[in-house]
């Protein structure tokens, strides 16, 4: 009888910790990721982008950008065009991704587009909310003009530039 009840113990016991379930530790997921992050397609590229600014992640948002990259924006205080090359932009894109909480760029409608097979050129509205801290929030709406090259038409495209419209 004694073994009876302790096999009847642990089966109870084997049913009840079988059955939990742990919502904080669920289950692996071992399907395959699908990521829509792929810089073959010019859409594959603004997903990378959008994704290097959700995560902060300055190792893909690199990737993205040739080698001959240069940033151009409008300083209206001086009334001058700034220009700035790749290592300048991967430096102030660090900064902003270390020195920020969230940031949430969100890609509109495309509103000028010519392409060929080794250069595309785009213009498309974007809205970036930039958040240092739960007080100090800054809200940037505008256009992005970007010029995508790739050397062949297998090779995953890059930002050679990207002209600021926006309205910051």
């Amino acid at each position: 009888m004694k073994t009876v009840s302790g096999l009847y113990i642990l089966a109870l016991a084997l049913l009840l910790t079988g059955s939990c379930i742990n919502p904080f530790a669920p289950g692996l997921d071992n399907s395959p990721a699908q990521s829509s992050c792929n810089p073959t397609t010019i859409e594959g590229v603004f997903l990378c982008l959008q994704a290097s600014y959700t995560f902060r992640d300055t190792t893909v948002y690199g990737q993205l950008m040739h080698r001959n990259f240069v940033f151009v924006y409008r300083d209206y205080d001086i009334g001058i065009d700034v220009t700035w090359g790749r290592d300048d932009e991967m430096r102030v894109t660090y900064g902003l991704f270390q020195n920020t909480q969230k940031l949430d760029l969100i890609w509109n409608n495309i509103v000028s587009l010519s392409t060929d097979s080794t250069q595309v050129n785009v213009v498309r509205g974007f809205n970036l909310t930039v958040t240092y801290n739960p007080s100090f929030i800054e809200r940037v709406d505008g256009y992005a003009n970007f010029t995508f090259e790739r050397g062949r038409i297998t090779d995953p495209w890059k930002i050679i530039r990207w002209r600021d419209e926006s309205n910051f």
